[in-house]
């Protein structure tokens, strides 16, 4: 059978995979004739603005007075008690840091968690509703630790509390980051007694309502909660708001907003507008009605507002004389926002959405020594951070020989431990038989018992819960040397030994890209990005690149002809197995 009948098979359904279609490169221009328009420059005015300069008179001051981090900033976590070495962080803590074998803090940890730690007891009070904290929006390359920026603020500043309230609620746009997070919380929380809980529709409802709340009517002075700490996915968050008796979010302290660009993007029912008015202050206590029984106890709680099992609307049922003039203010939710993104958005209005308070903007990014302004338009204008220990190359291919690309890099690049991103679940599926029909016919060849295949697996949305989380730790244990997937797993997932991304199908946009490439060198780790570019692709993908002005840092690599003729009668009797299977299909 000739290669170009049975490469058909793989193309066959591949274009009518659904999913997010291709975006198509707007048409050219049409050459405009000679003598319309003059052909020396028009004349600019000498007190015209720049172009710098337009871009940003329409963006926020706060994203303008950003604090920059270079990626390479860190900061060492000193042991044993006394000085913390400006981390903030409890004796407690460094201790449970070094014994997980982490030692220093990276770029984003070292600007968020000082400052999300006051120094002052009274800043680190539960409830500030009179001097609410400021929200922060983070925009941090992929890797580069986010997680940990925020997890260990909450545990540390949740920890003196004394009854179980939910304050802290933590959304991330799927159910696999759910997991994820919950375990690094939980890892962290060792010797803590917090209660940490997730909701992501893995369970049934009944169940994570039982884990989540009481069944008894709530206390006087407010809340049945089970957990102190919530991870959940925004639909089940929605489930649990409109359907379980005495669930709340009056007691939060912290809303965690992981993947912000995705989850803003999506309803859910409303998701986020329900959620600002579950968490939003209810209005100004009454003043208080007797005065007969004050306490120095009672004063104290209500000049520290709100302690344990308060909240604005019983704060009235406290009897203290002589209320501080500044106690009258209307008092505000002291729920501080903390929104994530690698890739965050430029679009306003979805940030407005989020009715941020005096937002506090930290940006990752290479170039410390341009101008704030500078800066801000970069993140703003989509010109991503990309971590320093990645190498990104692409190879441009014809389109019947990409897979063959791919068998090229495992057994001449020595491309294992790596992530290999299709277009939809479909794509996966007809990907794996196929490596998996050339790694038989490459044994068979070989005729020797001790050759080891390659091993691949398909991690796509089609696979239950269960079965994609064992794929996952069959791959991190490396059982699994490739995990053939879509765009589902691109999204967060921290898995340490990536050495290798490998797209083979283009990613549709630079959002994409980014999420994908930062699968591999994390925290500090090398690692190489591949994209295989079919030639009628080529000049989107550029363009793509250019527009977010990251072309210059993805080199090309040409592969000779000659470079995969021992490849190709693999190749051919795999190709012809495929084209059984789907023959025999129909």
């Amino acid at each position: 059978m000739e290669v170009d009948e049975a490469f058909d098979v793989v193309k066959e359904g591949a274009e009518s995979d659904e999913g997010e279609a291709e975006e198509v490169p707007a048409d050219e221009k049409p050459e405009i004739p000679e003598g319309t328009l003059p052909s020396f420059p028009l004349p600019v005015h000498p007190d015209a603005p720049s172009q710098s300069t337009l871009a940003l008179q329409g963006l926020d001051k706060h994203i303008v007075d950003a604090d920059i981090v270079h990626p390479s900033t860190t900061i060492p976590i000193p042991e044993g008690e006394g000085d913390d070495g400006g981390t903030r962080l409890s004796e407690k803590t460094r201790r449970r840091l070094k014994e997980l074998g982490i030692t220093e803090l990276f770029a984003v940890q070292t600007a968020l968690i000082p400052y999300l730690i006051p120094e002052s007891e009274f800043e680190r009070s539960l409830y500030r509703p009179f001097n609410p904290p400021q929200d922060v929006c983070v925009s941090a390359p992929t890797g580069s630790g986010k997680t940990l920026a925020y997890v260990l603020p909450i545990l540390e500043l949740l920890q003196t509390r004394v009854v179980t309230r939910l304050r802290a609620l933590v959304v991330l746009p799927t159910r696999d980051l759910v997991i994820q997070v919950r375990e690094t919380f939980e890892a962290l929380n060792k010797g803590r007694g917090l209660k940490i809980g997730s909701v992501s529709g893995q369970h049934s409802f009944a169940h994570e309502q039982s884990q989540l709340v009481h069944d008894k009517q709530p206390h006087l002075l407010g809340g049945s909660s089970k957990v102190d700490i919530l991870i959940c996915t925004p639909g089940r968050l929605m489930d649990h708001l409109l359907g379980t008796p005495n669930f709340s979010l009056q007691h939060l302290r912290f809303l965690v907003v992981d993947e912000a660009d995705r989850l803003l993007a999506q309803s859910f029912q409303d998701w986020l507008s329900q959620v600002l008015s579950a968490i939003r202050s209810p209005g100004k206590p009454e003043p208080p009605l007797s005065t007969s029984s004050a306490s120095i106890s009672s004063i104290e709680a209500f000049t520290h507002p709100y302690p344990d099992g308060l909240s604005p609307n019983n704060l009235r049922l406290l009897p203290v004389p002589n209320i501080p003039t500044f106690l009258h203010e209307e008092p505000e939710s002291s729920c501080q926002k903390l929104l994530f993104s690698a890739t965050l958005t430029r679009d306003p209005g979805k940030i407005a959405m989020l009715e941020l308070r005096n937002p506090k903007y930290v940006i990752v990014q290479g170039n410390v020594g341009e101008s704030k302004e500078s800066n801000a338009l970069k993140v703003m204008m989509e010109k991503f951070a990309m971590p320093e220990t990645l190498r990104e190359h692409m190879i441009i291919t014809d389109s019947l020989k990409k897979p063959l690309m791919i068998f090229h890099l495992v057994h001449a690049h020595n491309v294992t431990n790596a992530l290999v991103f299709t277009k939809s679940a479909e794509s996966t599926t007809r990907l794996l038989r196929l490596f998996q029909f050339f790694e038989e016919a490459r044994i068979a060849a070989a005729g020797d018992a001790s050759t080891e295949p390659i091993v691949a697996k398909v991690y796509s949305s089609d696979l239950g819960n269960q079965e994609r989380r064992a794929i996952l730790e069959d791959f991190k244990d490396q059982k699994i040397n490739i995990l053939i997937c879509s765009d589902l797993i691109s999204r967060g997932m921290d898995i340490s030994h990536v050495s290798h991304v490998v797209s083979y199908d283009v990613p549709v946009d630079i959002r994409k890209y980014v999420h994908r490439v930062g699968r591999t060198a994390r925290a500090g780790r090398e690692g190489d990005s591949w994209t295989l570019v079919e030639e009628q692709e080529a000049r989107h993908f550029k363009r793509m690149l250019s527009a977010a002005d990251h072309l210059q840092n993805v080199k090309r690599e040409r592969i000779p002809e000659n470079a995969v003729d021992s490849l190709m009668p693999y190749y051919e009797t795999a190709l012809e197995k495929l084209r059984k299977v789907y023959a025999r299909s129909q």
